[in-house]
């Protein structure tokens, strides 16, 4: 029996062979005579599971060694504290908001910043459009540059990350990359810090990664909590205090599938970025098509992870959600702060959960039109 297809924004669709493996060793992992979610963070199975879990990240995202991988809590949101608290050293933080997420980013920010500066806004647009780096306004001895590199809500999406120097700026480039993480690679020549939560493409909630140079780490400011300093969780490689463990195990599991991929000539990674561009085009193409679906956002700018869209009437949203969860087509009713209805097409989403929602949306709209 085909299972439905999940659209969730997050926590979100994994892939079903991780799923199928983690019900196969949930009583007994490897022999080990206990569940992962049993095992002691400090006991040899675990810390083999953590540590084979960094090495595939380390090697699927080609994460270079001057950068430490981190598992941490406190998802996106977390982080948004987290990072001023390590990196801010009490200065002025630069954010370019384009959506939802970074808006979140800056309000928190200014908690622990002496002084938070939007270098440059979408805002204007609805959040439709991307700044162009070259109108950015960053400040001068910035302690890091913010931005989301990935909207989930509003669908935007930086389809190369900015050259920070080739603007004039040192300041490092912190990157929240939660919603599109290992769907394409990243440039690690222009970024500081990458963070993100996993429960849209690594696993379940309760895991938060952090990528982190080396060099920006051991600043954290006086009132830092302990279990959220860099530095002591990078000592302890991640196990400073009790990690979430099953998660860790989830996303391991979620790595080790990702390294399987293969699409065409390309594998890992890259076979995972040719599958997510051909989903989100063949989606993308049909709501353009279309007289009665559209989507708003700049092409430049679009998302291949969120796809929002509004149908000709939103008195038809109801239907169109029961219609969809009719056919198992699930999670796809918009944020409530943009409306109308979102996609998400993460790594777990194949090709043919795609084909069915575009059936489903030329049905309905024959019906309806």
């Amino acid at each position: 029996m085909t299972r439905p297809y999940n659209f969730s924004a997050g926590p979100a669709a994994i892939p079903e062979e991780v799923l199928q493996q983690a019900a196969a060793e949930m009583l007994d992992w490897h022999g080990s005579g206990m569940s992962v979610m049993e095992m002691s963070h400090r006991g040899k199975e675990f810390i083999a599971i953590c540590e084979q879990a960094e090495a595939d990240l380390r090697e699927l995202l080609a994460v270079p060694p001057e950068f430490k991988i981190l598992f941490m809590q406190g998802g996106g949101l977390g982080e948004n504290a987290i990072v001023p608290l390590n990196l801010s050293r009490a200065g002025t933080v630069d954010f370019v908001v384009t959506g939802s997420w970074s808006q979140k980013s800056r309000k928190e920010a200014g908690k622990y910043a002496t002084e938070v500066h939007t270098a440059a806004s979408g805002e204007a647009s609805s959040f439709t459009t991307l700044p162009d780096p070259s109108t950015w306004q960053l400040s001068r001895g910035a302690s890091y540059v913010h931005i989301c590199s990935n909207e989930t809500i509003h669908g935007v999406e930086f389809q190369q990350l900015p050259d920070l120097k080739a603007l004039g700026s040192d300041a490092p480039l912190v990157i929240d990359f939660s919603s599109h993480v290992a769907s394409r690679p990243v440039d690690w020549s222009r970024v500081g810090l990458a963070f993100g939560g996993a429960q849209k493409n690594l696993g379940p909630a309760g895991v938060t990664l952090v990528v982190v140079r080396e060099d920006l780490i051991g600043h954290a400011l006086p009132i830092c909590p302990s279990a959220f300093d860099y530095k002591n969780v990078a000592d302890a490689d991640s196990r400073y205090n009790t990690p979430p463990t099953w998660g860790i195990y989830i996303a391991g599991l979620t790595f080790q599938w990702l390294k399987r991929q293969r699409e065409g000539k390309f594998t890992g990674i890259a076979a995972i970025e040719a599958r997510n561009i051909a989903k989100s085009t063949l989606l993308y193409d049909f709501i353009d098509q279309s007289g009665f679906y559209v989507n708003k956002v700049a092409m430049n700018a679009r998302s291949r992870m969120n796809i929002p869209f509004l149908l000709a009437d939103d008195e038809l949203n109801d239907a169109f959600l029961a219609g969809a969860k009719e056919r198992g087509l699930l999670q796809l009713k918009g944020h409530k702060s943009v409306g109308g209805m979102r996609a998400s097409l993460y790594n777990a989403m194949p090709m043919a959960g795609v084909q069915a929602l575009v059936a489903y949306m030329r049905e309905f709209e024959r019906q309806r039109a």
